[in-house]
């Protein structure tokens, strides 16, 4: 018997059943992933079913544009932001947050807009929040979103509800968004595209910096905690302000993550002494090994610091690294943090690629949490500010009393 599967297997490789480079490459990826992913207790995915049900599918597909597209989707069973591919298409979907221009939360079986990304075309077509988000480019919301739900979650999850619903907003690169809305019972059309889209353009500068009244320094972060450079014009900007009463830092523009060379530079010029920031648990070597790996992060003060009440502010654009300052100097019992939920980016993110065709794909490999232990996702803001149009007095306000 054992002769004649052996036979067989070996017909069916002659006849050209043998494994297609893309099916080779989703194999690795989806073993790199069962290996590795840190995050299967929070998110519920069965990865094994996802094997089932995209392996037949691996085999229909041509082209290298088709498997990248076939990757984005099954990203999608693990439905956070910080799981992509470092690649994409035209016609590939945005990443959230760092391509998106506005926030859906799911209340009460609608898509509400809770957050609005600040001077991005969302705010700027005349969206706002609270407003209820019936279709998009004319189809209802609960059938657009079925392009971004997993596959592998057969009941009701909040998370994947509104990771879907994010990522239908988002929106396609090659596409125009046409967002239709209910407003005071009425539907009305927006078209945040009608100008080019702001999440595909870079800021002009790594941060802004002014002296607000009560002699407070406010510094915002420019979506740039990934770029070195980043370290001496903070220094700069900083050793400007150090006869200030009180410190903001603005870090509600950081949605493209950062590294922690930068963070750790940026911080260090707060920090009183060294102290721990966040706490990583590399769940892939507990996997292998059944040992647990934890490791605390330091952060080591710089000269010149800074010793002034500070206070951080965050939103739904505050990510990845973004998340790791805010967290860390809360931890550091160094500043207030304020604002709205941050973005809940999973994790620490590991770079792979696949072996034929070379495509990069990133996933949180590693938990991370505050030193307290708690998850860093679950982490929020306290006071809660949801309006921006009083969030840096708030702030000042936090900082006068503060400085008594």
């Amino acid at each position: 018997m054992k002769k004649i599967a052996l036979l067989i297997l070996f017909c069916c490789a002659a006849n050209g059943h043998a494994q297609s480079i893309y099916q080779k490459d989703f194999l690795f990826y989806w073993q790199t992933v069962k290996d590795n992913f840190a995050y299967f207790d929070r998110q519920k995915t069965n990865w094994d079913e996802v094997k089932t049900i995209y392996s037949w599918k691996a085999d229909t597909i041509k082209t290298k544009d088709g498997f990248i597209h076939f990757l984005e989707k099954v990203n999608n069973e693990l439905h956070n932001g910080h799981v992509y591919l470092n690649t994409n298409r035209d016609n590939s979907n945005r990443l959230i947050p760092s391509g998106s221009d506005m926030k859906i939360s799911y209340k009460e079986n609608q898509f509400v807009i809770t957050e609005l990304r600040e001077n991005f075309n969302a705010a700027q077509c005349g969206l706002s929040r609270g407003m209820v988000v019936i279709r998009y480019n004319d189809v209802p919301m609960t059938m657009a979103i079925q392009e971004f739900l997993p596959m592998t979650i057969h009941k009701f999850d909040l998370d994947s509800y509104e990771y879907a619903a994010n990522m239908v907003l988002a929106g396609k690169h090659n596409v125009k968004r046409k967002i239709t809305v209910l407003e005071n019972g009425v539907e009305k059309d927006y078209f945040p595209d009608a100008l080019p889209n702001k999440t595909e353009e870079n800021f002009k500068t790594l941060l802004e910096q002014k002296k607000l009244p009560g002699n407070i320094g406010y510094i915002k972060i420019n979506n740039s905690l990934g770029n070195n450079a980043l370290i001496k014009a903070f220094d700069t900007a900083l050793d400007g302000f150090m006869d200030t009463s009180g410190m903001i830092l603005d870090l509600r523009e950081t949605a493209g993550g950062g590294n922690t060379t930068v963070a750790r530079a940026i911080m260090g010029r707060f920090a009183q002494q060294e102290r721990a920031y966040q706490k990583h648990i590399y769940i892939g070597e507990e996997n292998e090994t059944g040992i647990r790996r934890s490791t605390l992060e330091l952060v080591t003060p710089r000269k010149n610091g800074y010793g002034k009440p500070l206070v951080i502010l965050v939103g739904n654009w505050t990510a990845s690294m973004g998340e790791g300052i805010a967290i860390g100097l809360e931890g550091m019992r160094r500043g207030t943090v304020i604002g709205t939920k941050m973005a809940g980016l999973l994790g620490e993110n590991f770079t792979f690629e696949t072996p034929g065709l070379k495509i990069p794909f990133s996933f949180p490999a590693a938990q991370l949490q505050r030193v307290n232990g708690q998850p860093r996702e679950d982490f929020m803001p306290s006071p809660l500010v949801e309006d921006p149009t009083t969030i840096i007095k708030v702030a000042a306000d936090q900082l006068q009393i503060k400085a008594r």
